[in-house]
Order: structure tokens, then C-alpha cells, then sequence
């Protein structure tokens, strides 16, 4: 991407419903590497937007405020009204993540972006990494720290690309079947890789 100072190197996390992508992002964090985390700026391009949202989705407010489980019950089986959510949120976070990245002086930057593969966000990275589970596992995860029935968390999955088509598209691919010791070695192996590839010391 040219000069490293002025067009720092912009690694993607991805990873299906409970990988533990939100993990490894802590992990980067923990060791200096600076982790943007889309969702965030979706809350904030949601919050930008807020008018506009409560015109379109009026049913998905109660007292003022948006209910995301109630707007997510409303697009997940309507392809027109999730094209106008995306329509409006879309350049907003792309404006934001802009904003974030001009402020951010390192030559290697990290962004947490669940639906980084179905929304097309490679073409717009250096690097693309799956953090990658057996389903089994990772609905367990889910259902421990959320509530969520596993019926619930499977349909949710179904709403993703299958992780075999990820690992196909991933530039690397970080197993997470053990332990946070085991999580942290393999991390660290790919960033070795990482700073190997781009020639960053």
C-alpha cells in the first residue's frame, strides 16, 4: 500500500458466532496493538443516526430509545428493509472507521469485523484473519455468556457464511479449540508471520 508512515498495514479479525474473535482482539489490545472494533462504530453510526433510523424503523423504538433486538427481528427476514439499514448505516461507520484510522499512528492496525467476508470488507484490507471453532463448541460458548438457546445461536450461524468457505478466503487462520495459553501461542505465530510479510520489525 505504498509508504508504511502515511498507509499503515490493516489487518481484519473475523470469525462466526462464538470463534472468540472479541478474544484475540483483547489479547492485540493487551500487547499494544491498536483494535478497532466495528460494531463500536456501528453503536455510534446507530446513535448518528438516530432520526433517520426512528423514521424508518419506527416500530424498533419504544420510549425513545432503539431496541436492536427488536430493529434485528425486523431486517433478518426482510431483504428490503435490511438493504435501507444498510443503506444508512453503512456510510456512516465507513466515515467514522476513516476518522479513527487518520487519528491512529502505527504502522500495523487491527479492526474486530463480524461480517467482515459477507459484507465484503477484504478488498479494503492488507490481511484477513479467522479465528475458527467447531460449531459444537462455540454454540456452548455462546449459550454460557448469553442467554441465548442453542436453537437461537444456530440460526444465527445459518445467518453467516460457513466457516469452511471463510478458511478458504482467510489470509490466516488461528485455531481456537483449547485453551488462552494455546490461543496466545498461535496468535503469536501469526503475528510473527504478519510483521515477516510486510517487512515490520
Amino acid at each position: 500500500m505504498g509508504d508504511r508512515a502515511k498507509h499503515p498495514i490493516i489487518i481484519g479479525i473475523t470469525g462466526n458466532i462464538g470463534s472468540g474473535k472479541s478474544t484475540v482482539a483483547a489479547l492485540l489490545r493487551s500487547w499494544g496493538y491498536p483494535v478497532l472494533d466495528l460494531d463500536e462504530l456501528a453503536a455510534r453510526a446507530r446513535e448518528n443516526k438516530k432520526a433517520e433510523l426512528k423514521r424508518l424503523f419506527p416500530e424498533a423504538f419504544a420510549g425513545g430509545e432503539l431496541d436492536r433486538r427488536a430493529l434485528a427481528q425486523l431486517v433478518f427476514s426482510d431483504p428490503e428493509r435490511l438493504k435501507a439499514l444498510e443503506d444508512l448505516l453503512h456510510p456512516e461507520v465507513r466515515r467514522l472507521l476513516a476518522e479513527e484510522l487518520a487519528r491512529i499512528k502505527a504502522p500495523l492496525i487491527f479492526l474486530e469485523i463480524p461480517l467482515l467476508f459477507e459484507k465484503g470488507w477484504e478488498a479494503l484490507l492488507d490481511g484477513t484473519l479467522l479465528v475458527a471453532a467447531p460449531v459444537e463448541e462455540r454454540v456452548r460458548r455462546v449459550v454460557a455468556r448469553s442467554g441465548l438457546s442453542p436453537e437461537e445461536v444456530l440460526a444465527r450461524e445459518r445467518a453467516q457464511m460457513p466457516e469452511e468457505e471463510k478458511r478458504k478466503r482467510a489470509t490466516w487462520v488461528l485455531e481456537n479449540r483449547g485453551g488462552l495459553k494455546e490461543l496466545e501461542e498461535g496468535l503469536r505465530e501469526i503475528l510473527a508471520r504478519i510483521q515477516e510479510r510486510f517487512g515490520l520489525s
